[in-house]
């Protein structure tokens, strides 16, 4: 359920903050300066009740009113998921739109990790996705540095017990695609888990890309560093793709 469908009032001056990504000190001197209109009236007070059926227009351009956002995103090498800066750009720095400092990630990709991530801000929607109740399964293609082993699928599919845990990987999936590559699908969210996976398994990852979350596949037609909305029914398929 969007915002738009259970807020029915907001403060002019909260909505303006949320949709044009505005400072509230900014918004106050251009409603003094009498640049707001709400249904082509000017207003100067901030705290005037709205409507979704109002129009209200700042300098020209109609202010959206709020909703929530769900949005994948194909993730280039360098970029981290995290919400604070910590030594490289975040995957929101690539999202050019007033509101994206309000998104957070549904599940983290290191940063020279690549591939699909989804950003939203919808919190509930993005706990059902990473919660490990969910069980929700991730794929990810995977280039190694040795050749894969003939026994690797049944190892994976066993689960593999990583350095300094006491309890096993859950089962997971591997295709083995030829000497070097693989497809891995897991359903848990271990840190560096494929990675580390495959070295329990005497191996080093050279790269990881993740292909899917859930029901959800990266559209083939965004390059790296492109993003776009989900559709309704994607963002149904992302939590009940394993159904």
């Amino acid at each position: 359920m969007t915002k738009s469908e259970t807020v029915t009032t907001i403060r002019l001056d909260r909505l303006l903050s949320h949709s044009s990504g505005l400072s509230r000190s900014r918004i106050k001197v251009l409603l003094h300066q009498g640049v707001i209109t709400v249904d082509d009236t000017s207003v100067r007070d901030g705290g005037m009740l709205v409507q979704p059926s109002q129009k209200v227009v700042l300098e020209g351009q109609i202010v959206e009113w709020p909703c929530e956002r769900y949005l994948m995103l194909y993730k280039p090498s360098g970029y981290v998921c995290s919400t604070e800066e910590a030594g490289h750009p975040l995957v929101a720095n690539l999202v050019n739109m007033p509101w994206a400092p309000q998104l957070h990630s549904a599940g983290r990709l290191d940063a020279d990790t690549t591939g699909l991530v989804l950003l939203t801000t919808d919190g509930q929607w993005s706990h059902a996705l990473t919660s490990p109740r969910r069980a929700c399964q991730k794929t990810y293609l995977v280039t190694v540095k040795h050749p894969l082993q003939t026994d690797l699928a049944e190892r994976f599919a066993a689960g593999l017990l990583l350095n300094g845990e006491a309890k096993p990987t859950l089962p997971a999936q591997l295709t083995v695609l030829d000497t070097h590559t693989a497809r891995v699908s897991i359903s848990e969210g271990r840190y560096h888990q494929v990675k580390r996976m495959f070295a329990a398994c005497s191996n080093r990852v050279e790269a990881l890309h993740r292909e899917a979350i859930g029901g959800l596949q990266l559209d083939a037609n965004l390059a790296p560093g492109q993003w776009r909305a989900l559709t309704p029914n994607e963002i149904e398929q992302a939590t009940h793709g394993n159904d």
